[in-house]
């Protein structure tokens, strides 16, 4: 419980720092289509992070359940590979790493669903 509230706290702290890093430092350095996808991947950070609170919450007021767990190490890999890949691409312009970012969302995906798989089972 206590984990996933600290690493949701601090992919927030990231997202709203990398948010405002993208706002004022890479506006006019970067082309548009990369400040756009620098946008997304702060945008689902901040989601995830949001979620990985949800999930640190909800352990402590739930019965214990893994799926709990590995939604929350899954939404963790997601902003890895999902922003993360993101992130280096709109530095970089590389877009073979563009590749990478499916991975991200599929744990996204399967996050979300390990989530609703525990709700089904404890609620």
């Amino acid at each position: 419980m206590k984990l996933f509230i600290i690493i949701g706290a601090i992919n927030a702290l990231l997202s709203v720092a990398l948010g405002a890093f993208g706002a004022h430092a890479l506006e006019g350095r970067v082309e548009a289509k990369y400040l756009a996808t620098w946008n997304t991947a702060v945008q689902y950070q901040m989601f995830h992070a949001t979620g990985i609170l949800i999930i640190g919450i909800l352990m402590g007021n739930l019965p214990a359940t893994g799926l709990l767990s590995w939604a929350g190490w899954l939404m963790l890999v997601g902003i890895i590979f999902f922003s993360g890949s993101l992130y280096v691409l709109s530095l970089t312009g590389i877009s073979v790493l563009g590749a990478i970012t499916p991975i991200g969302g599929l744990a996204f995906l399967a996050a979300w669903g390990c989530l609703v798989l525990a709700a089904m089972k404890v609620l």
